[in-house]
């Protein structure tokens, strides 16, 4: 007996994310539009950042609160003032947003379900910038799955 298995696509883009200094940007809209692009119904997401001073989060999108208090809660943990970092080229939040980042963390996967990033209810997805000035950001988004 022969079974056969859904084909396999794959699709991939980049999006470019302008941010406006240290904070979380949400950037669920253009990762949903990037899968409703694809074509895809069934399949995994998976998003990377290419930087070494910004992160991927997955967090609350309901109460800004909750952002507020990650900022905070990470600007008292890794400080940007304080600690004798060695490497400062780029000024002092440029070591402090490297922790930050290793801290965190680079690179997401959601499971696509019906053509939908399959997100809960009160979830979305984040570009974390942790540098003081704003930036242009690329996330490599890579779409694998089957169609409807």
């Amino acid at each position: 007996m022969q079974t056969s298995s859904p084909i396999t696509h794959q699709f991939q883009t980049t999006l470019k994310v302008s941010t406006r200094g240290k904070a979380l940007h949400n950037i669920t809209a253009p990762v949903q539009q990037a899968v409703t692009q694809s074509d895809l119904d069934t399949g995994l997401c998976h998003l990377f950042v290419r930087h070494t001073s910004a992160s991927l989060l997955i967090q609350e999108n309901a109460d800004p609160d909750v952002l507020k208090d990650l900022e905070a809660f990470f600007s008292h943990l890794v400080p940007e003032q304080g600690f004798p970092y060695r490497h400062a080229a780029e000024g002092p939040d440029d070591m402090p947003a490297h922790i930050r980042t290793a801290l965190t963390q680079v690179t997401l996967s959601i499971p696509l379900c019906r053509g939908r990033l399959a997100l809960g209810t009160w979830q979305g997805i984040y570009l974390w910038e942790h540098r003081q000035q704003g930036s242009q950001r690329q996330v490599i988004l890579h779409l694998t799955g089957c169609e409807g």
